[in-house]
């Protein structure tokens, strides 16, 4: 007669019970991962190439701020299983050449890479200025009139924000080209003022950048949720 030892007995029930956890842990992180990737996230870093945005008092471009942020957001959003589109992949513009009228051309291309993402959401990153008024701080965030999903995203990215920056400021709305891109929710996000000497020196951390894409996904997340 075979005989197996109690202590047998019990350490394979212990290592069955353990691959049954492991295997439903992996089975749930992919059923998220698998319900993220429905949602296409576009990232637009504002401005670019012979359009530096504003300058901060330290001579600081906008656009370099932005493109480092988005950044940091499309490795938290890739992390969490979305699908992430950006329209400006490195520090140059999408004009093509920088002849008259590349503006206009820089905007209509950022349209064209939104409507052919059809995107979930989309998030135009930028950093605000106010050289009559250098004691103002604190992200603000602005969406179209009219749009619910749209203020209800705004209204969640800014209360996250505002808990970075100690400020109590509402979700505004605001007529930005990039805004009328697509039928998904939309919202520009103002991180911070270049023309505020100290948020200027935050803006530019590393650190403080990777603290304000946190809170911006968070946003999102709530959004979603």
């Amino acid at each position: 007669m075979f005989i197996v030892k109690k202590s047998a007995i019990v350490g394979i029930l212990l290592a069955a019970a353990f691959l049954l956890t492991a295997s439903l842990s992996l089975y749930v992180a992919g059923t998220v991962n698998a319900r993220h990737t429905l949602f296409t996230v576009v990232l637009d870093a504002g401005h670019g190439g012979v359009d530096p945005g504003v300058l901060g008092v330290s001579g600081e471009r906008e656009s370099d701020i932005n493109l480092q942020i988005v950044k940091k957001l499309q490795s938290l959003f890739s992390d969490a299983g979305f699908s992430v589109v950006l329209t400006r992949k490195n520090e140059g513009g999408l004009y093509g050449l920088p002849t008259q009228g590349y503006k206009r051309r820089d905007m209509e291309k950022r349209r064209e890479v939104i409507v052919g993402s059809k995107p979930s959401v989309v998030l135009s990153v930028h950093q605000n200025s106010f050289s009559q008024q250098p004691s103002r701080t604190g992200g603000q965030v602005f969406y179209c009139a009219g749009r619910e999903a749209d203020a209800a995203l705004a209204q969640s990215i800014q209360a996250r924000l505002n808990a970075l920056s100690g400020k109590s400021v509402e979700a505004l709305t605001g007529d930005f080209y990039v805004l009328n891109c697509a039928q998904a929710p939309a919202v520009l996000i103002e991180c911070g003022f270049l023309s505020n000497a100290e948020e200027e020196a935050m803006l530019k951390s590393d650190a403080y950048q990777t603290e304000v894409a946190d809170k911006i996904f968070e946003g999102v997340l709530g959004f979603l949720c």
